[in-house]
């Protein structure tokens, strides 16, 4: 049996996103899968892979368009095999304290390409973000690191699981 390939794909604005996705992609891998981390930008075409994690930064509650540009531009393929969806984008941690339902664009996303799930993470604004908001949140102490590196992982060993047992 050939090891699974799995793509794990984002859009990002600042680079938060990017280190959920790369979370993702370690965890995958060292549960033995075959998982290669790309900017949704880069993804053009999705048949070498056998499932499919997509994320993307929520901002004003509007998911990325690199993201959603990604999965319509590979829905059909997307179609045929199992995909998981993620966003990152709360400035606190009510993404750990319950469950946040994916937003209405997600939520359109997900059934034209009919993925198994999706999970909200955190999201990140430093003072290294750049970008005026960022600088007013942080100033307004709003901003900080609210990504979680273990629910990363648990959701990952998550899909992981299932990839394995189908």
């Amino acid at each position: 049996m050939s090891t699974k390939r799995v793509l794990v794909a984002y859009g990002t604005k600042h680079g938060a996103t990017a280190g959920i996705a790369e979370q993702i992609g370690k965890t995958l891998r060292e549960d033995g899968l075959d998982a290669v981390v790309l900017p949704a930008d880069d993804v053009h075409d999705v048949r070498a892979y056998d499932a499919v994690v997509l994320g993307g930064s929520l901002y004003a509650g509007h998911w990325s368009t690199k993201a959603k540009h990604c999965a319509e531009r590979n829905a059909d393929s997307l179609r045929h095999r199992p995909v998981w969806m993620f966003s990152s984008g709360p400035l606190d941690r009510s993404a750990e304290e319950h469950d946040i339902p994916p937003v209405s664009a997600v939520a359109r996303e997900m059934q034209l390409i009919g993925a198994r799930e999706h999970m909200t993470f955190g999201g990140s604004i430093t003072a290294h973000t750049p970008g005026f908001l960022a600088k007013v949140l942080t100033r307004q102490g709003k901003g900080g690191d609210f990504r979680n590196p273990e629910r990363i992982q648990n959701w990952a060993h998550h899909i992981s699981a299932e990839l394995v047992a189908a």
